[in-house]
């Protein structure tokens, strides 16, 4: 049954749930901290429903209609009655548990409070809320619009009324979920491509193989759509290396602690796709 959404963030992973939400009927309130943000986002939207009427996904009527469900805001209190929040913010648990904090103050009782986070514990995010028993994790994958999955992250506290509402959600913008049902970093998803990724740029820089050939070996050998370091150009190398750190953090286990080639990246701005060179040149 649609529904108000309301989404923080509008960079490429709010923008691509807004999309989505809006297309499967929801009125969306997309909010980020300037209107220059905002209006980035709501061009992202455009262009990726542009592509799908092109290529005969989705009528021109139809496209029109979901954007006139997209509003943008600036004003958190704007976001006052929505029914479901995800927070889409940077991967930082202080930025986290700003917005959260916040969110606790202007949104309604019954709110379910979503966070987007790949890695960080859901647990956490939800300790500055005085109802974290309405927060859960909402891990959906990118390009958003694309990719069929959404990792279902319960915290200490999620409570089984929070967890099928973000389900129903999830699922009806077309999603397949998995649940986590411990709340560790990482979850399912992250911990699994960052152990492959951290052991493949180790393999990269100590020079057993190529860029190239590990990806070749991941996708003939194993049946991978994409490799593990085509993978971290495109959801950015220093995404990757601060899922990886947060991971660390939590168990200190090793596997997971960044090799100095990504660290040296991430220094030199060699994000992946989003800065035109990482593992691969993306600059043509």
């Amino acid at each position: 049954m649609p529904a108000k959404i309301a989404i923080v963030g509008a960079g490429l992973m709010g923008s691509g749930i807004a999309q989505v939400a809006a297309q499967a009927g929801h009125e969306v309130v997309l909010r980020d901290l300037d209107t220059a943000a905002a209006e980035r986002g709501m061009t992202t939207i455009r262009t990726s429903y542009d592509r799908f009427v092109v290529k005969d996904r989705l009528s021109r009527e139809d496209a029109d209609a979901a954007l006139a469900r997209i509003t943008t805001t600036t004003d958190l209190e704007d976001l006052g009655d929505a029914e479901l929040v995800i927070e889409a913010v940077f991967e930082q648990l202080d930025a986290k548990h700003e917005v959260f904090r916040a969110l606790d103050r202007v949104t309604r009782e019954d709110a379910v409070l979503a966070t987007n986070t790949s890695a960080i514990p859901i647990t956490q995010v939800a300790s500055v809320t005085r109802r974290p028993e309405r927060v859960v994790g909402m891990h959906f994958f990118s390009p958003v619009p694309m990719m069929a999955l959404c990792e279902l992250v319960r915290g200490h506290r999620t409570s089984d009324e929070t967890l099928d509402r973000a389900r129903a959600f999830a699922e009806g913008v077309g999603k397949t979920c998995i649940v986590v049902n411990r709340d560790v970093a990482g979850f399912v998803t992250t911990r699994l491509i960052c152990a492959l990724v951290m052991e493949a740029v180790a393999l990269a820089e100590s020079g057993v193989a190529s860029p190239e050939d590990i990806d070749i070996a991941c996708r003939l050998g194993f049946g991978h759509a994409m490799g593990p370091l085509a993978t971290t150009d495109l959801t950015g190398v220093d995404i990757l290396r601060d899922a990886a750190l947060n991971i660390y953090a939590d168990t200190a286990d090793e596997k997971f602690f960044p090799p100095a080639l990504l660290s040296r990246m991430v220094t030199a701005g060699a994000l992946g796709r989003k800065s035109g060179q990482g593992f691969y040149s993306y600059e043509s």
